[in-house]
């Protein structure tokens, strides 16, 4: 009995016990080393909004942007109140999320996604399709999934995946999606932490411009190497990752809309509620001072930029950066060719800002900040690739 727990307890803390690789990314993508296997009884569970393109057309964006932070929201607090230490690698998608989890926490999470995709449909009008694979499952269909954890800023490490494994897993689940017959239990509904109230950020140097890419290799056999030529190649173009980051403390400004704060609250309450707006709407007025003028306030606001999810390579690499549009047109002319050497496909999308959404329990030491670009960002980069797959 004791050996079992003790297995059970060793396949949950996998994704805690990871290296961290805090060197560049071009380096931890030269060392096979650093990728593992992920464990066979861990799961994909992939969230997902159904006909987001059309939602982002309809002027939808925040709504779908919200979603997709809520259900990555939901997730943490589950395992933060479970199991309090116990990391999982998770992807923020623009519009879903992809989470890779252990067997213990699958049902109960399913449960809170399926409970939350209702409030999303009751409260939005999207669907939010939910499902799960098994990573035994993939990696009997020849799917891989290897799994490194990179040291991106001072303050945020990420996972880094390598294999078609989540990719198949995404396609499985849309193509075989049913809607749950649940009912809705209030109960578990839990979206603490939820902030939205940034403005539009601009880069700083007016003549920058916000660029959201994502970029498949064609052959899963090649990732390692292209992805590392592709990051090298925009070090090389923009600079360091700090230097192209779209989230700097001197372009952060609050919003202090209503409307704004409304539909974060159809997001993160079961029920709408004018003293909670009231009270939102005076903590951001009262917010202005904390942040410009106390020694916390200027601190949260320098983490911020360190703990942005801006960079994500879960098979495929997903960023968000700025770039001046001389050094954008050179590196789109570099993506042609890979493109036409048949060994990339990408979709892009150049923007005028960035939009971030907030899962904040703590301004001192727990925030992440999940960053997306303006007129769909990294929907309207997919509108390109899901155009160009149907020619391959």
């Amino acid at each position: 009995m004791a050996q079992s727990v003790e297995v059970i307890m060793e396949d949950i803390t996998y994704y805690n016990k990871l290296k961290k690789s805090t060197e560049t990314l071009s380096e931890l993508l030269e060392n096979e080393s650093y990728f593992s296997d992920v464990p066979d009884t861990w799961h994909v569970v992939i969230v997902d909004i159904l006909n987001s393109t059309l939602a982002v057309d309809e002027g939808k964006h925040h709504q779908v942007n919200l979603t997709a932070t809520g259900s990555i929201i939901s997730v943490l607090n589950f395992i933060r109140k479970e199991k309090q230490n116990i990391e999982i690698p998770y992807f923020f998608g623009g519009d879903g999320a992809t989470f890779i989890i252990p067997t213990v926490f699958l049902e109960p999470i399913i449960q809170i996604l399926d409970n939350y995709s209702l409030h999303i449909k009751n409260h939005t009008n999207l669907i939010l399709r939910v499902g799960h694979i098994s990573v035994n499952y993939l990696r009997g269909q020849d799917y891989g999934l290897k799994l490194a954890k990179h040291q991106l800023t001072n303050q945020l490490s990420i996972p880094i995946v390598l294999g078609s494994g989540l990719k198949k897993a995404e396609d499985l689940i849309k193509t075989n999606f049913e809607e749950s017959n649940t009912h809705f239990e209030k109960a578990l509904l839990n979206l603490e932490g939820m902030e939205c109230r940034w403005k539009q950020i601009k880069p700083i140097q007016t003549q920058k411009k916000v660029v959201c890419l994502l970029l498949d290799a064609i052959n899963e056999d090649d990732q390692r190497r292209i992805y590392r030529d592709v990051v090298s190649q925009m070090d090389a173009l923009f600079g360091t990752f700090d230097n192209r980051q779209p989230i700097k403390t001197t372009n952060l400004k609050l919003n202090f809309s209503l409307l704004n704060i409304w539909e974060e609250m159809k997001i993160s309450l079961a029920k709408q509620n004018i003293s909670y707006l009231l009270k939102k709407w005076m903590s951001t007025l009262i917010g202005k001072f904390y942040l410009n003028f106390s020694n916390d306030g200027k601190h949260y606001l320098q983490q911020i930029g360190q703990l942005s999810h801006t960079f994500m390579l879960d098979g495929m690499i997903n960023t968000v950066f700025t770039a001046e549009q001389s050094k954008i047109d050179r590196f789109i002319a570099y993506l042609n060719a890979l493109e036409d050497d048949k060994k990339i496909i990408y979709g892009i999308h150049v923007t005028h800002a960035s939009v971030m959404s907030c899962y904040v329990l703590d301004r001192k030491t727990k925030h992440s900040h999940f960053v997306d670009g303006t007129e769909g960002g990294y929907t309207s980069a997919a509108k390109m690739l899901k155009q160009k797959l149907k020619h391959v």
